[in-house]
């Protein structure tokens, strides 16, 4: 077992475990994705600590437990077909292709995108597909979706997101100003119906440049 194992298995007890999160199939798809492979080299050496660490561009790889809580919130079953917006270093969409039948993610940023979607190739998670784009506007083409995971901030939930669930299907995302933001799960009831509930305060970087 290597150190990164060991802290791989530490972060799954301390972080995720002991705040709750009990879910098997979560906590098994956490402790086989590697995630100090999708950190800068100078950043690899912190890849399990308890917090967001920066990846470039200006953006970053959440906290492990926000992670979790997101995908566990989202309820994904291994036939679930999920959009994540916001992919960043790729982390959070591999952990959901070692859950979900098929998994789309799409990063603003092309440089993020393209490191993104090497990480998962050498991994060989097949079923999980990275693109650059911009993600306010979903993924039209591929809905409808049995779960979207927004890992950006924005001052109201997307018409188009909401739009792209499928009836039963969940968003999870942060709403709210710069300072904090609340985590929403929005459920789809039916056509045209939908309910929220809050998950609790966080702090994501934007969903577009130039929007707090």
């Amino acid at each position: 077992m290597t150190s990164f194992d060991t802290r791989r298995r530490n972060m799954i007890d301390r972080q995720i475990r002991a705040r709750g999160i009990t879910d098997r199939a979560l906590l098994a798809a956490l402790g086989e994705v590697p995630r100090e492979n999708f950190l800068p080299d100078e950043m690899r050496e912190f890849a399990y600590d308890d917090g967001p660490l920066p990846i470039g561009e200006g953006q970053s790889i959440s906290q492990p437990y926000i992670v979790a809580r997101m995908i566990e919130a989202a309820g994904i079953g291994s036939g679930s077909r999920v959009l994540e917006v916001g992919a960043g270093s790729g982390y959070a969409a591999a952990v959901l292709s070692r859950l979900a039948r098929e998994v789309f993610a799409i990063e603003r940023h092309e440089k993020l995108a393209l490191q993104a979607r090497e990480r998962i190739e050498t991994l060989g998670y097949t079923n999980c597909r990275i693109m650059a784009g911009d993600g306010m506007d979903g993924l039209p083409e591929q809905a409808p979706f049995d779960a979207i995971l927004v890992a950006a901030r924005s001052t109201e939930v997307p018409t188009a997101l909401k739009d792209q669930l499928a009836i039963g299907g969940r968003l999870v995302i942060p709403v709210g100003e710069e300072a904090v933001q609340s985590l929403q799960c929005i459920h789809r009831l039916a056509e045209g119906e939908w309910e929220s509930r809050d998950l609790g305060r966080v702090r994501f970087v934007p969903l577009l440049p130039g929007v707090n």
